[in-house]
């Protein structure tokens, strides 16, 4: 007997069933029974039953075991006399969009209360701000490219703003830098408090084009040669949520950055009292000095290696410290009211030897190739110049030239190892010291370490805006107010990002344990992840089953829920249903922890 897909006349019911005209002459006679098996599954049985005077007659036609039990269930259904028609007679699909991961990202929106801190009314800016951060995480794209990517999902018709195209997206991007301080003040507020600590950061971004006045060429971290760049900085609090972005010229230096952050939190912000975070190359000597001008201001640092080195050379810094430990508190009078906490890494010290006598190594061989060239030029010597042309070539590629001394004059080039200069740094391999204004009553050593590293976490959001999942590069807009409100835009995606990762870091290769353990493993010790992070990147599937996934294959995955729009052929015109597809295990598992989420903890 032929199989033929049908459904029942009734909404949003779909089985399968025996061609009727095959069997519709004994239809009447035959029935499914299911006969007990012992120890066996039971048996399913297709057969014919008849009456013979006072006894009941039934013979099997077919064994159905074999068959999809909604298939039998149809079956079943067909003989008792229900009338089925073909699905294409009853309903046409007329669209189905993506929409699991607009829901996600939307619930997680609204949860946080980002719609209240853009405005505390719904208005058409705000809608289309939120559409833009929400394409932002689930497709990043020019403002052109979003007004096509939104109908692509859901996006467009949850927020109603279909009908958008990208002068109105420019026009939001307005009216969202105006509330930048607005809004930047409320993360504040929730986030950051009087005596607690601030992380700090700056980084770059390449530019396309030549109109905005903010586009500048400096220290390009992206290095794309040729391209000029815009600087911000990123303000966070210690777990690395983002609270508030400046953005600078590209010509600007990190350092100067500094003055502004701590005006923003004395007086945006209203906090008398915070610790400022930031690396070596932010918080200098010179800005130091600006910090201690506000004796609320206190401040975590690093010495630079001129500086150990000078520590080491008046015997502020022993060797001997590091016998049997790793970190030891030490005093110098170049650092008056500041403590100094040193410490040594054993596997950052080899692993820098091992670099050095690398780059050593390939500059050697380099700067011989060199010499055996000017040699051979008998008949037409290289001269002086063409010879520090092609030394210089070799110095800047390897950056090691200090430790080299060079002979250079027409036709004539020797070189040899400057084994004292290497020695000299071999003594600070794997050597840190942190600086810091906080007390000890305030701030113990380890601690002061732990928070120093914590820096990490902006350079981790960093790495996300930049090429993991929101692309904040390369920037197009035209205008200097276009491109602080894309920068701020992203920084506000991130925030919505870092919730969701700690929402759904079960189903992440996210290490659950690692806030803990930061709070008390070896500050000095490379980090070593847990057990259970471990065991995620082994296996890569859960203990209950469930595939393990980065950020960005589980938006994906989440993806594939989809809105169906269905319409009923026998309905009137315009008459449609939405439906959307049965949540598999994975989306369920993912909405569970996203509504358990306690933003409050958070």
């Amino acid at each position: 007997m032929a199989v033929s897909r049908f459904c029942v006349v009734r909404p949003c019911i779909w089985e399968y069933y025996l061609d009727t005209q095959a069997i519709i002459h004994i239809v009447a006679a035959m029935y499914v029974e299911k006969v007990p098996n012992r120890s066996s599954p039971p048996a399913i049985l297709l057969r014919e039953g008849w009456r013979e005077g006072k006894r009941t007659c039934k013979r099997t036609l077919a064994n159905l075991t074999h068959w999809p039990p909604e298939q039998i269930e149809s079956l079943r259904r067909v003989l008792k006399g229900e009338t089925l028609v073909s699905i294409e007679e009853v309903f046409a699909v007329e669209r189905s969009l993506p929409h699991g991961h607009v829901e996600a990202v939307l619930g997680i929106v609204r949860k946080l209360g980002v719609e209240k801190m853009l405005s505390s009314r719904r208005c058409r800016e705000r809608d289309l701000v939120l559409g833009m951060l929400v394409e932002q995480l689930i497709h990043p794209c020019s403002k052109l490219a979003t007004t096509r990517m939104w109908h692509t999902t859901t996006l467009a018709e949850e927020l109603s703003i279909g009908d958008a195209d990208e002068d109105a997206l420019y026009e939001a991007l307005d009216w969202l830098l105006e509330r930048q301080g607005r809004i930047e003040g409320k993360l504040a507020k929730r986030h950051l408090s009087e005596g607690g600590l601030v992380l700090y950061d700056v980084s770059s971004s390449y530019y396309e084009g030549h109109t905005c006045p903010l586009v500048q060429y400096g220290h390009d971290r992206d290095k794309k040669k040729g391209k000029p760049i815009v600087v911000y900085g990123v303000m966070t609090d210690p777990a690395g949520r983002p609270v508030a972005v400046d953005v600078y010229p590209g010509n600007t230096g990190d350092p100067t950055t500094v003055p502004d952050q701590v005006e923003k939190l004395r007086k945006r912000f209203g906090l008398s009292r915070v610790v400022l975070v930031g690396d070596r190359g932010m918080l200098t000597q010179t800005q130091i000095k600006h910090l201690k001008a506000y004796p609320g201001v206190g401040w975590i640092s690093a010495l630079r290696s001129p500086a150990i080195r000078k520590l080491v050379e008046s015997g502020a810094l022993q060797m001997s410290l590091f016998d049997h430990q790793s970190l030891a508190e030490i005093v110098s009078p170049e650092y008056p009211g500041e403590r100094l906490v040193a410490c040594l890494n054993p596997l950052l010290r080899d692993e820098r030897r091992r670099k050095r006598e690398a780059l050593l190594g390939m500059t050697a061989s380099a700067l011989e190739k060199i010499a055996g060239d000017v040699a051979r030029r008998t008949k037409k010597p290289l001269g002086k110049d063409e010879i520090g042309l092609k030394v210089g070539k070799i110095i800047n590629r390897f950056k090691v030239g200090k430790h080299f001394q060079l002979r250079i004059e027409d036709g004539h080039f020797a070189w040899e190892r400057d084994e004292a200069s290497i020695r000299r740094e071999e003594a600070l391999d794997g050597i840190y010291v942190i600086r810091t204004s906080e007390p000890r009553k305030r701030l113990s050593a380890e601690n002061a370490v732990r928070q120093y590293k914590s820096l990490s976490r902006v350079e981790r959001l960093f790495r996300t805006l930049k090429g993991i999942d929101l692309r904040v590069r390369p920037i197009r807009h035209r205008t200097e107010a276009h491109v602080r409100a894309h920068i701020f835009l992203c920084v506000l995606a991130y925030y919505v990002e870092w919730h969701m990762r700690q929402a759904l870091a079960p189903l992440l290769f996210h290490d659950e344990e690692l806030d803990a353990d930061r709070k008390v493993r070896d500050p000095v010790a490379p980090a070593r992840p847990s057990a259970s992070a471990r065991r995620k990147k082994a296996k890569r599937v859960r203990e209950d089953g469930l595939p393990v996934h980065s950020f960005e294959t589980l938006l994906r995955a989440l993806a594939t829920r989809c809105r169906n729009m269905c319409r009923m052929k026998s309905a009137p015109a315009g008459v449609t249903i939405e439906q959307l597809t049965e949540p598999t295990r994975l989306q369920a598992r993912a909405a569970e922890l996203l509504a358990a989420y306690p933003v409050g903890e958070h």
